[in-house]
């Protein structure tokens, strides 16, 4: 047997990291034009996760984050929480390809945006925290690490729950509130946990630049020079 070829860079990126970028492509949940984000930043990019609307997408975006959490925090967690509202369907989608995956039960949960007097009373959909558990958040796509500022306290008013990490599709690789380093690493500088992504822009730009799929190239050299023009402005 001779030694393995190496056939450079292109097989350092998983398998599911590549999919997943076709995968969003295809579900048209990432964009690429000009688009006005709601910071006011103008962006040649744009994501949008509320695009995954059928059975078949919601199966396979749950497996590619059940995926990218097994590969980041292992099994050692017991709840995905899920902030209201994007997070809700996240949150069931990847307990459920977590269990398929990995046979491990993850209890799902998700938070209220009005607290709920009746019934099912309280500020929390699907399961109720216990002191002592840990937890995974999923998102879809952390621009300034806002959302994070409103979630954070309610798991910490609802029991004394370690945070092991925080898991978006998407690290836009751009700077957070504060203005210096990214929202992902402001996420762990504030509250003290890793924050990280199914992939990165540099993914998706490694993957899509001047190669065509699906017989179009969607990052040729003149939207790759908006990309790095808007980087030199925001990025991280």
């Amino acid at each position: 047997m001779g030694k393995p070829v190496n056939t450079g860079g292109f097989d350092k990126m998983e398998a599911y990291k590549q999919e997943f970028i076709e995968f969003m492509v295809d579900s048209q949940v990432l964009k690429f034009g000009e688009f006005t984000l709601k910071s006011g930043r103008k962006s040649p990019f744009f994501m949008n996760a509320g695009a995954y609307v059928t059975g078949a997408q919601l199966k396979k975006l749950g497996e590619y984050y059940a995926k990218a959490i097994h590969d980041n925090y292992g099994d050692d967690f017991d709840v995905l929480f899920g902030p209201a509202y994007k997070g809700i369907p996240l949150s069931v989608a990847t307990t459920i390809a977590y269990s398929e995956l990995y046979g491990k039960e993850i209890r799902y949960c998700s938070n209220r945006k009005e607290v709920k007097d009746h019934g099912d009373v309280g500020i929390l959909l699907g399961s109720k925290l216990k002191d002592g558990d840990k937890v995974v958040i999923i998102e879809d796509v952390t621009t300034s690490g806002k959302s994070i500022e409103e979630t954070f306290p309610i798991l910490k008013e609802q029991a004394n729950v370690e945070v092991k990490g925080l898991m978006v599709s998407l690290n836009r690789m751009e700077k957070g509130l504060g203005g210096k380093v990214s929202a992902l690493a402001e996420i762990k500088e504030k509250y003290g946990f890793e924050a990280n992504a199914i992939v990165s822009m540099a993914d998706v730009i490694e993957h899509l630049y001047n190669k065509p799929y699906k017989g179009q190239v969607l990052i040729d050299d003149t939207l790759k020079a908006a990309i790095d023009e808007y980087y030199a402005t925001y990025g991280a």
